[in-house]
């Protein structure tokens, strides 16, 4: 596993302070365009939108902390995302909607709040919240399992299959992770409504993950014998 010690030492630390400095940007980045999301539309007393807020900035914090001490190289690749980090043109494609619907899955229960569609008890956004910690942990678990783990659909160099941890149950756990993310963020936001966007969200990872285990299949030696050792993609014993 990449560490500071395959660099100078001088060079390791800027390195370092480097990627500190990127992963709190995007980190900022990121809580300000969430609390847009919730609370443009939500209003300032939404209060299971500043719930959800901190929730999500704090377990964003956490994972970003504990791969930057044990992988940083992990990190740097985490860190090259989204539809413009994408070289094959399906998968911009798939990542541009899937950020849409990921907006989409905030926006829609804020408006839901701000006009009262749905009206859900609060055990509810309780749940919903605790989804979102369960799924954050399923990525590091991911993390700590797959130092292979970027944010793009590639095939990195020395890369090989992991088939251990989560990859023992099911090939695409950090999809599974996903999942149960983007499922616990309408309820954590005590909205109805914004459920419709998590079967579209789950249809679009279906997508990228069948895209992906056609470059895997070509690319990535020895992932076809794995696919017939782990024959579950997403859920365990079901697909």
């Amino acid at each position: 596993m990449p560490d500071d010690n395959d660099l100078s030492p001088g060079k390791g630390v800027r390195d370092r302070r480097k990627l500190k400095q990127r992963a709190a940007w995007g980190l900022a980045q990121l809580t300000v365009a969430i609390g847009l999301a919730v609370l443009l539309p939500g209003g300032l007393q939404y209060r299971e939108g500043w719930v959800f807020l901190c929730t999500f900035v704090f377990c964003s914090i956490v994972v970003t902390l504990d791969v930057l001490q044990r992988d940083p190289a992990l990190l740097e690749r985490r860190l090259a995302a989204g539809p413009g980090a994408e070289q094959r043109p399906r998968q911009k494609a798939i990542q541009a909607l899937a950020s849409v619907m990921f907006v989409a899955s905030m926006l829609l229960p804020a408006f839901d709040h701000r006009y009262g569609w749905s009206q859900l008890p609060r055990s509810v956004a309780i749940l919903g919240n605790v989804l979102l910690g369960l799924g954050f942990f399923a990525v590091s678990l991911v993390f700590r399992e797959n130092t292979f783990a970027s944010a793009v659909v590639e095939v990195g160099a020395e890369q090989k299959v992991i088939d251990t941890g989560p990859y023992a149950l099911v090939r695409h756990p950090m999809y599974a992770a996903a999942v149960v993310l983007v499922a616990g963020i309408p309820l954590a936001l005590g909205s109805l409504w914004g459920l419709c966007v998590v079967p579209l969200f789950i249809a679009l990872l279906v997508w990228r993950l069948l895209d992906e285990e056609v470059l895997l299949r070509e690319q990535l030696p020895g992932y076809g014998s794995y696919c017939q050792k782990t024959r579950s993609r997403l859920l365990p014993h079901v697909w």
